[in-house]
């Protein structure tokens, strides 16, 4: 045995170890449970993301804090439930003065002061003044859309004013509408960008990036913007039918991260490197044929509904995670940062609360999950809800302003409120959320805050 395990560490890549394994995290924006082929989709392909799961495991009871971005990302980065870090209140805009406070400890923060390449590739949203951006937040370096890519730069104003099927139809001229920056570091580089290629461009920059640090431990957080919308893709990927642009959406993204994957199997780091897919919220509903699904699931972003917060969930890593295997148990993106800080044996400081717990055990194995509740927020950053167990309480929802109560492990689809049968459930879970958000209101740490204008020009000229 002992000459296996030395044998096992003399094929590791150069500079890497057991102890310093990779990690690379895939964000996509607004994607459902349900858009994807392993997670039932019936007309969405997703070749690369099925063969992730057939070799890893799928969480099935995966979810976000917030069922918006900016929340939800802020919750994912810090381990916190964003009202703790004063991230709570909606999404940022390109007017916005405030951002996640740089004093705040991401998974990056983490991994850089233990010796990791760090960088953002994507879509960011947590604040695009320079104090705020990755770069003052633990990443090495930054390329990306800064905030949703249908926002404007710089007072989101002037907007397509195109149909979603029309702008589909017509995509090589509607891209040009919008006046979304393209971003380096702390520099606008593009202006606008052209959405077509930003999928592929952020996937070249990963698969750089990837490449450059293949002999020391790296971690990689890959947001894409999309499928937010507007929805945009190369000519090689696109079908003209507006029916279809959702479909095409996730199809590219799926491909695309299908070469990320070549690139960490052909450079021999597949033994070595944790892979997470997820997304941030659920499905844009609104928006149909532009928007996913989040079936079996009740409705979808921007609702604490199941179909709002709980999200498809990838977790890969050869030889570490089990093949072709499903976690049910409940679990959160807030608990990656301290599950990441185990994995590479390096403690968190404790100078800090957050919220997330260790979900090692769930990766490898059929252990109870640590996270026995879970808070829901609303978009606005209020106390939404509370899940205990299998049981879930809404507050204060339809249209009689009722509270609604159900059994998850009975009902996943919510249909059946059990709030007038269980009063009793109702008051112990009421008291439960209204102790839990004191706790995190009274120890809330501020977000950081500008009156300055910001140092970006206003333009870099027409394409």
């Amino acid at each position: 045995m002992r000459h296996f395990l030395l044998l096992a560490t003399l094929l590791l890549p150069l500079g890497a170890s057991a102890d310093t394994p990779n990690f690379i995290i895939i964000f996509t924006d607004d994607q459902g449970y349900n858009d994807l082929g392993c997670f039932g989709s019936e007309t969405i392909k997703t070749p690369h993301l099925d063969r992730m799961a057939k070799e890893g495991r799928k969480f099935t009871s995966f979810m976000v804090p917030c069922p918006v971005c900016t929340p939800s990302r802020a919750g994912l980065l810090t381990g916190c439930y964003p009202k703790r870090i004063g991230m709570q209140q909606h999404v940022l805009f390109p007017a916005s003065t405030r951002g996640m406070h740089p004093d705040e400890v991401t998974i990056a923060d983490h991994l850089k002061a233990n010796g990791y390449a760090t960088a953002c590739i994507g879509k960011w949203h947590l604040g695009h003044y320079p104090e705020c951006l990755p770069r003052a937040q633990g990443f090495d370096s930054y390329y990306g859309i800064p905030y949703s890519n249908d926002m404007n730069h710089p007072d989101n104003k002037g907007k397509s004013k195109l149909s979603r099927d029309a702008s589909w139809v017509n995509q090589a001229e509607d891209v040009l509408t919008w006046h979304t920056p393209l971003v380096q570091n702390e520099d606008i580089i593009e202006l606008p960008v052209d959405q077509r290629t930003i999928t592929r461009r952020y996937t070249d920059k990963a698969i750089e990036f990837v490449t450059a640090n293949k002999d020391k431990p790296f971690f990689l957080y890959l947001p894409h913007s999309m499928p937010h919308i507007p929805l945009f893709v190369p000519e090689d990927a696109y079908d003209p039918d507006p029916q279809n642009a959702y479909k095409c959406v996730i199809e590219h993204i799926d491909a695309e991260i299908g070469r990320l994957m070549d690139t960490v199997r052909k450079e021999g780091l597949s033994e070595n490197t944790y892979v997470i897919f997820t997304s941030d919220n659920g499905p844009w509903l609104q928006f149909k044929n532009h928007g996913g699904s989040a079936k079996p699931l009740r409705d979808g972003k921007g609702t604490n509904f199941e179909g709002g917060q709980r999200v498809p969930c990838i977790m890969w890593a050869p030889g570490r995670i089990p093949a072709d295997t499903t976690c049910g148990q409940l679990a959160s993106t807030i608990d990656l940062l301290p599950t990441i800080a185990h994995l590479i044996d390096k403690p968190l400081a404790a100078d800090r609360k957050i919220d997330g717990l260790n979900i090692s055990a769930l990766l490898t194995g059929d252990a109870p999950s640590p996270r026995t509740e879970f808070l829901h927020y609303t978009s606005q950053g209020t106390p939404g809800g509370i899940r205990l167990g299998d049981w879930k309480l809404l507050l204060s929802k339809g249209k009689n302003k009722e509270a609604l109560l159900f059994n998850l492990a009975e009902d996943l689809p919510e249909s059946n409120n059990l709030a007038a049968k269980r009063p009793d459930k109702v008051a112990e879970l009421t008291a439960l959320l209204t102790e839990r958000d004191a706790e995190i209101t009274a120890h809330s740490r501020a977000a950081w805050h500008t009156d300055k204008p910001h140092p970006w020009p206003a333009t870099l000229g027409k394409k």
